[in-house]
């Protein structure tokens, strides 16, 4: 799935960042979107009125590397750069977002109902994250 969602970047439209390994091509991609994206159903008024990243959609190549982890991180890196306060992002999945919150130090804002499935709405403040490029570059990314 990462290169096919990989395949998308570069239309402003759907704005998909691709995480390249030098031997191995496309191994991972995400979607970010801004605060206008952040479903009402999810977010409170005063939190889509916040600078955000939401990170929409991550996807990895089957790895020993937490490629998922990276792109998190970058992602946390990149939307403190940009000046914005938050990343934030949702999954259905109850053991992902125990993932996301026990391993990766986000916090839990609420579960959703969305459809009858519960959403698990979850948020980082952005911040810089020293050495990631240290990483990145030892993993041949």
């Amino acid at each position: 799935m990462a290169e096919v969602y990989g395949s998308q970047a570069g239309d402003p439209t759907f704005p998909v960042w691709v995480l390249e390994h030098e031997a191995e091509g496309v191994v991972g991609c995400t979607t970010h979107f801004g605060n206008e994206v952040l479903p009402p159903w999810g977010f409170t008024e005063e939190e889509r009125a916040e600078p955000t990243l939401f990170l929409a959609t991550t996807f990895t190549a089957p790895n020993p590397h937490r490629l998922g982890r990276l792109i998190a991180w970058w992602s946390l890196d990149h939307a403190a750069q940009q000046g914005l306060r938050w990343v934030r992002r949702g999954t259905g999945q109850e053991q992902l977002s125990r993932y996301y919150q026990e391993a990766q130090g986000w916090d839990l804002l609420r579960v959703a109902e969305r459809h009858d499935v519960k959403v698990y709405m979850l948020q980082r403040q952005a911040e810089r994250v020293l050495g990631l490029a240290d990483m990145m570059v030892g993993r041949g990314l």
